[in-house]
């Protein structure tokens, strides 16, 4: 199983952007494999896609992926020129890791709606990949984005836990991404996963991921938990209760969705500093 690192592009006392790139460099150093990021809009957190293209210039080998970004707070085809873009900027690298979301104020500032969201995120996946595809959008009769590096689409993860979430994976994605939690609710999802896209037919396995916070220190303790429950508000003491803080809990937390078959953990970093990520490498890597 690949351990990624995740971003501290939400974490409220991040204060200067550049640390990010650092970050971003330093990781690849460590080998880490993947570079993620989390977000929403109705929150003073670095945006998503903007830093990847950041990291992405930085960096030559490692992954990226939003993990995830709230698609239906997006105008489509611009989601889809943003998305080819940081495709091609990093060779292929990039994985768009997507859900319909579930805060109201982040498509309330968008003026989105968000009781249709899952119908509008439904069309959208549709009108990206005719994009990505090179065909004509409503408008013009000229393509709109690059053409991704692959030649048909960005491969996309979704996360969420309903039924639709699992027929957009089979339909138009390379995997599924658990946006927390322990290794069994990845298990079980897994096993819907599978079932789906074996029944539909689809070459190949899908992939999965899995994230997980960590902070590594007594010291910045105190900041991490004021980060994570800024972010999650009412959800933040449960996402604290389940942060990785010791080398032992890092390595079992790997242990653990290593043995169900996880593809790939990324560890997301609560405390803003390089050191964080160091720490990490040294016990998981």
């Amino acid at each position: 199983m690949k351990v990624g690192l995740g971003l501290p592009n939400a974490d409220k006392s991040l204060l200067d952007g550049r640390l990010l790139v650092e970050i971003a460099r330093r990781a690849e150093a460590l080998g880490f494999s993947t570079l993620g990021t989390i977000g929403r809009v109705a929150y003073p957190s670095f945006e998503e896609m903007v830093t990847l293209a950041a990291a992405a210039g930085a960096t030559e080998r490692i992954g990226l992926m939003t993990d995830i970004l709230l698609a239906t707070t997006r105008e489509p085809v611009l989601l889809a020129k943003q998305a080819a873009t940081l495709d091609q900027l990093s060779g292929g690298r990039f994985v768009l890791g997507i859900g319909a979301g579930g805060r109201e104020d982040d498509f309330t500032v968008t003026g989105s709606g968000f009781h249709d969201r899952g119908k509008r995120l439904d069309a959208a996946l549709d009108l990206v990949h005719r994009a990505w595809r090179g065909e004509p959008v409503p408008g013009t009769s000229q393509p709109v984005t690059p053409r991704p590096v692959n030649g048909h689409s960005v491969p996309i993860a979704f996360g969420g836990y309903s039924a639709p979430v699992i027929r957009r994976v089979v339909k138009y994605g390379v995997g599924y991404t658990l946006g927390g939690g322990p290794p069994e609710a990845l298990a079980g999802m897994m096993q819907r996963v599978s079932a789906a896209w074996k029944e539909a037919g689809r070459e190949g396995k899908p992939r999965f991921w899995a994230l997980a916070y960590f902070v590594l220190g007594d010291e910045v303790a105190a900041e991490a938990e004021q980060n994570l429950t800024a972010y999650y508000g009412d959800y933040g003491p449960r996402v604290w209760g389940g942060t990785v803080k010791s080398a032992a809990d890092a390595k079992e937390r790997v242990k653990g969705f290593e043995a169900i078959g996880c593809d790939e953990l990324i560890l997301f970093m609560a405390a803003p500093a390089v050191e964080q990520a160091e720490r990490l490498a040294e016990e998981v890597l």
